[in-house]
């Protein structure tokens, strides 16, 4: 009788043992999706059929919609965390519901808009989450008479340049270079482009904004209040609500503009431009916009650094080459260097498609387009001795190949105040610099590698930028700097990244987070913490 007492034993063992968390994690997770799915039907219009834009992860279509719009491929593993859920609204209705449910249901809700946010966390997370993904709400409605646009979080900034060109010739946005990424969150961050010398940022040209508040509320600038305003043109907006869309201010861009790149290496006189540059990109017309890329390299066998100018000028190719003709003689910019176009051909020119390309590949949103890739930022005050210059690329050629891009500062960004808007970074300010690696292979060892590579460039070039705080981007978002942890919203922690990102604006970024989500339902990894609470 013994054998078969113990054999039941064993069975009722199994039975109670292994298979239990994996059942009743199941059972749990369909019970919240029938939960989220039930109060999603009651807050919506019954014709709507919400079901249909609710992905769970039974569903066929879930890892397609999950992997659409990942646009760094270190998080797109099968050890990533994956969202319960993922809705894709295709009205605000659908938002103000899937504000109210997941609250209901108690998970974590990450709005995506492009997905190009480089640490990924728009879509993932350690604690049970949804993803709001806004691809669906990309309407823009263009006015020339009123030179303004209105344009939904979901829309790419490639559809908006497309849409204002095909209502005018003679005007432009001054946003980012990249035309897949999302227009929610790259405004919401800062979002600046090539022409922000002369413009600003593209925060510094937005009128107007909807946002969907923790309340499920839909508001717009007057309803929101100056304060909640302000916070959601550069203080990221998944802080504090939904980003529904942005009315933005169009500016006047000229007939013909010109384009160049020009390359130097070391044995090339590099080094002397590079140090000019640093001179010149920050206080030369506002007209001009010279981006440097610096990117170690093998020529004839031997390791160097090439720089490589890429320019944007509002105006003709005569009057630019006479312009760094008196200015910045190193260059020796030739007119045959230069290239006249459309501001429209200089977008695409920018995105790496051949001039004369049409502007219709603008609207080719590239999903499931990812690389595997880490960026980090600093900005730089004082310019950099060539002394310092010939150390750092030493340092570039030892680390690997993280490569460094410069983005000057000076012209309209210095005449903003830093308080203007959250962003901070405007006059005291050079340029900016990014890191940035790229690679191919996938798995722990690759990522390592690239990633203490990057890590250690930026280690090197500390003497060299802001201090106290060691600034930082938030577009470039960058988790080296500090997280809040899971199921905590610590001021202590917030404030670690939160001073490097928005400097002496964090703290009013923390008083406006308080007052409209004081429970912290807005949260993610480096999102704005609320006050402490008095006890």
């Amino acid at each position: 009788m013994a054998e078969p007492t113990l054999l039941a034993f064993l069975l009722l063992l199994l039975v109670f043992n292994a298979p239990s968390g994996s059942f009743s994690a199941a059972t749990k997770d369909e019970s919240v999706y029938e939960s989220f799915l039930q109060c999603l039907e009651k807050n919506t219009n019954p014709q709507d059929k919400i079901s249909n834009l609710v992905y769970s992860q039974s569903n066929a279509a879930y890892t397609s919609v999950l992997r659409a719009y990942i646009r760094n491929a270190r998080y797109n593993t099968s050890a990533t965390p994956k969202p319960l859920v993922i809705v894709t609204p295709t009205q605000i209705s659908h938002v103000q519901a899937t504000v109210i449910c997941t609250k209901k249901v108690g998970y974590q809700l990450k709005i995506r808009s492009g997905g190009h946010d480089y640490d990924g966390i728009s879509y993932i997370s350690d604690t049970p989450f949804f993803i709001l993904d806004m691809f669906n709400l990309r309407s823009i409605e263009v006015d020339i008479k009123d030179e303004s646009a209105s344009v939904q979080a979901g829309a790419t900034l490639g559809e908006l340049y497309y849409k204002i060109w095909e209502s005018s010739k003679g005007h432009g946005f001054p946003a980012g270079v990249c035309p897949t990424v999302g227009v929610g969150g790259h405004l919401s961050g800062g979002g600046y482009g090539n022409m922000l010398r002369k413009y600003g940022l593209a925060v510094d040209n937005v009128l107007d904004a909807q946002i969907v508040d923790v309340n499920g509320k839909l508001l717009d600038r007057k309803a929101m209040g100056e304060d909640l305003f302000w916070a959601i043109c550069g203080g990221g907006g998944g802080s504090f609500g939904v980003i529904i869309s942005y009315k933005i201010k169009l500016v006047p861009v000229p007939k013909t503009v010109t384009v160049f790149r020009v390359e130097r290496t070391l044995d090339q006189n590099a080094t002397d431009v590079v140090y000019k540059w640093q001179l010149v990109a920050p206080t030369i017309s506002n007209d001009l916009f010279m981006r440097m890329l610096l990117q170690p390299v093998t020529r004839k066998g031997k390791q160097t650094i090439r720089a490589s100018i890429v320019t944007l000028y509002l105006g003709d190719s005569d009057s630019l080459v006479a312009l760094l003709g008196k200015e910045f003689p190193e260059l020796g910019l030739k007119k045959e260097n230069c290239n006249e176009t459309s501001w429209i051909q200089s977008v695409l020119w920018w995105a790496n498609f051949d001039l004369g390309t049409s502007p219709d590949i603008l609207l080719d949103r590239n999903p499931n387009d990812a690389n595997f890739l880490k960026r980090k930022s600093d900005y730089v005050q004082k310019p950099i001795s060539k002394d310092g210059l010939e150390w750092s690329w030493k340092k570039m050629i030892d680390v690997g190949k993280t490569g460094l891009v410069f983005n000057p500062y000076g012209g309209r960004m210095s005449e903003i105040p830093a308080s203007a808007t959250p962003f901070p970074h405007r006059a005291g300010n050079l340029y900016k610099i990014q890191y940035s690696m790229n690679w191919q292979e996938a798995g722990k060892e690759a990522d390592k590698k690239f990633m203490t590579q990057i890590r250690r460039l930026h280690s090197y070039m500390t003497s060299f930028v802001s201090k106290n705080p060691r600034s930082a981007f938030l577009n470039y978002r960058d988790l080296d700097i500090g997280v809040m942890e899971p199921h905590k919203d610590s001021f202590e922690q917030g404030s670690v990244y939160g001073y490097k990102y928005f400097n002496d604006n964090f703290d009013r970024l923390v008083k406006v987070k308080t007052a409209v989500d004081p429970e912290n339902f807005f949260r993610n990894e480096q999102s704005i913490p609320t006050l402490p609470r008095k006890a």
